[in-house]
């Protein structure tokens, strides 16, 4: 019996192995924090670094003498227990010491902790707002914002391709930040609770619908630094990255100029009429970004989970209700109101493309002047 399990047990710890040797099962083996780029993420690591090693001193101290008094004073070599009761000395001893360590971790402990909640004399003020599943930015002091949400293709998520190196953390627009400038970040949610985390900026912090948290970073360094959602948020809570890219001062303001402009570009498009093929065009991306995560990219749902739009009551039906469920959403369902996401050009775009793809050809053409009055 002995034998059989040594067996069993060897032939675990070598599947184990062959598991762990593989090269598509390879893990990350760092073992510590990463230092990271902001003043906050540093201070952690430091004070993380200095407890790690107070441990290991009390714990070599402890062990220590443990393991001398368990060899010297065994009963082998004719050791007899001492007799003694109630010492003063040893009992003050025992007091002041882990109080004296105490204070050396609750001193810096603190002072850590205070600095994280200090958002006072912030440079940028930028509101993230979290959805399921995809983040807003609004940079209050320069009127610019966007949404950003995962790129990486269906085909890598569904096996069809190869992964990528950043594989489910990257994003079709980034939150930029000047490097060297304090960001204040304004936190909350529209729908469940999410959370802002990037590993290398040292801080996370709750978004909650109906609050505002706050919490800020200062990247040190110029890159481009990769997070996600680090609460359960949904079926989809794992395509839901972060990736933040900090850029000089100088590239900073022609990124602002840019997105400012780009601004301008999209609100003029919700003042013109866009033919067939441009609105199909343009739905299609649209679709592939908010809503093929949800009804496929083929418009075939998920059933039990998801209604397929091929063929649906919703798409042969009046126009109306099909905008009416897009701008609103439906309460009770996973199907959120886009109206407060989407411009009135993309709306009008992506219902005019779900009535007309996939065979539907239901002929309908809707300009962003119709979203403007359903509004």
């Amino acid at each position: 019996m002995l034998l059989r399990n040594m067996k069993r047990s060897l032939s675990v710890v070598a599947a184990a192995a062959l598991l762990l040797g593989a090269s598509g099962a390879r893990a990350d083996w760092g073992l510590n924090l990463p230092v990271g780029v902001t003043p906050i993420s540093q201070t952690a690591y430091s004070l993380h670094m200095l407890i790690l090693w107070i441990c290991v001193a009390i714990g070599v101290v402890v062990f220590g003498a443990m393991f001398i008094s368990i060899l010297r004073h065994r009963k082998s070599k004719g050791a007899v227990p001492a007799q003694f009761h109630e010492s003063t000395t040893v009992e003050i001893l025992w007091t002041i010491i882990p109080f004296l360590i105490l204070v050396s971790m609750a001193v810096p402990a603190t002072k850590a902790l205070i600095a994280m909640e200090d958002t006072s004399d912030s440079d940028i003020s930028i509101k993230v707002t979290a959805y399921q599943w995809k983040w807003q930015y609004e940079y209050l002091d320069e009127g610019i914002g966007f949404f950003s949400n995962l790129s990486t293709p269906n085909d890598q998520i569904y096996g069809n391709a190869e992964k990528g190196p950043h594989y489910l953390l990257e994003v079709d627009n980034k939150m930029v930040v000047p490097v060297g400038k304090k960001v204040r970040l304004l936190l909350t949610a529209s729908d469940v609770i999410h959370a802002w985390w990037v590993p290398e900026l040292g801080m996370k912090k709750d978004a909650i619908p109906g609050f505002i948290n706050e919490m800020w970073i200062r990247a040190d360094q110029p890159g481009v630094y990769r997070g996600q959602c680090a609460e359960l948020c949904g079926r989809d809570h794992g395509f839901m990255p972060i990736v933040v890219e900090a850029l000089s001062e100088a590239d900073y303001s022609q990124w602002v100029a840019d997105q400012q402009a780009a601004s301008a570009a999209a609100a003029a498009d919700d003042d013109r009429e866009m033919d067939m093929g441009e609105l199909m065009t343009r739905g299609e991306k649209v679709y592939g970004t908010h809503c093929a995560a949800c009804h496929q990219a083929n418009g075939a749902g998920l059933p039990g989970a998801f209604p397929g739009l091929v063929g649906s009551p919703l798409i042969k039906g009046p126009v109306a209700g099909h905008v009416d469920i897009v701008m609103n959403g439906r309460s009770g369902t996973a199907m959120a109101a886009f109206g407060g996401q989407l411009s009135d050009a993309d709306l009008a775009a992506v219902i005019t493309y779900e009535r007309n793809a996939w065979g539907n050809d239901t002929g309908d053409l809707l300009q962003p002047s119709d979203i403007k009055a359903a509004r």
